[in-house]
C-alpha cells in the first residue's frame, strides 16, 4: 500500500490533484484547503496517503499529516460515510474541532459537514467519541488550534480535565448556546456548569 508520497503538485481540479513524484504523476484526492497549500508551495509536499482498493479502483487520498489520515480513516468506520464525506468533514472544521463536536455531541456542528444529515451525525457523535485524535491537552495547551474553538483552550489552560471540558461543552450544547456566542459569555456558562456539577 502506498503510505507517503513526496513531490510538486502539478495539476488542481476541485478535490481533485495530480502529485508529480519524479515523473509519475499520482492522482490524489484532499480537502480543497490541503490541495491549496500545496499548489502554493515552492518545494516538494510530503502527503501522508490512504489507499482504497475496491474490485475495480484504487484511489488515494491525501493529508497534510498523519493526524488529518488517522481522522479520515476512523470516520471511514462509520455506517453512512465514505471518503466523500470524510474529507467534506476535514474541510469543514480541524480535526480536533472535529473531535470536541463528536465528543460532546454537538449534532448541529456536525451537520454543518456537506452530505450529513441528522442521523448521520448522530451516529457520528455516538461512534466516534473518544476515537478521533485531538490535540488539545493539560499538558500541552499550545496545540491547541487558533483558528478553531477556543472553549476548550481556555478551559485547558484553567485546569479542567478534557471529560469536564467534554462534559461542559455538551451542557452548552442542551442549554442551546452555541459555538458563535462570544467565548468570554461562553466560559462563564461553561464555569457555571462545571462548578455546580463538581469533577
Amino acid at each position: 500500500m502506498i503510505a507517503l508520497l513526496t513531490g510538486r503538485l502539478v495539476e488542481r481540479e476541485g478535490s481533485r490533484g495530480i502529485l508529480d513524484v519524479r515523473g509519475v504523476g499520482y492522482e490524489i484526492f484532499a480537502a480543497t484547503g490541503t490541495l491549496d497549500s500545496w499548489v502554493e508551495s515552492d518545494s516538494d509536499v510530503v502527503a501522508h496517503i490512504y489507499t482504497q482498493v475496491s474490485e475495480d479502483t484504487l484511489s488515494l487520498y491525501g493529508f497534510e499529516g498523519g493526524e488529518q489520515r488517522r481522522a479520515f480513516v476512523t470516520m471511514l468506520g462509520v455506517s453512512g460515510v465514505g471518503p466523500k464525506v470524510a474529507l467534506a468533514a476535514l474541510e469543514t472544521m480541524p480535526v480536533s474541532d472535529l473531535a470536541q463536536a463528536c465528543d460532546s455531541g454537538n449534532i448541529a456542528a456536525l451537520s454543518r459537514i456537506k452530505g450529513v444529515g441528522k442521523k448521520t451525525a448522530q451516529r457520528m457523535a455516538l461512534e466516534l467519541k473518544g476515537k478521533l485524535p485531538t490535540t488539545f491537552s493539560v499538558n500541552s495547551p499550545a496545540k491547541a488550534p487558533v483558528a478553531g474553538d477556543q472553549l476548550p483552550l481556555a478551559l485547558d489552560r484553567l485546569g479542567y480535565s478534557k471529560a469536564e471540558i467534554s462534559r461542559a461543552m455538551s451542557a452548552l450544547a442542551a442549554q442551546g448556546v452555541g459555538d458563535d456566542e462570544p467565548v468570554p459569555q461562553r466560559l462563564r456558562a461553561a464555569l457555571a456548569v462545571l462548578s455546580g456539577v463538581g469533577s
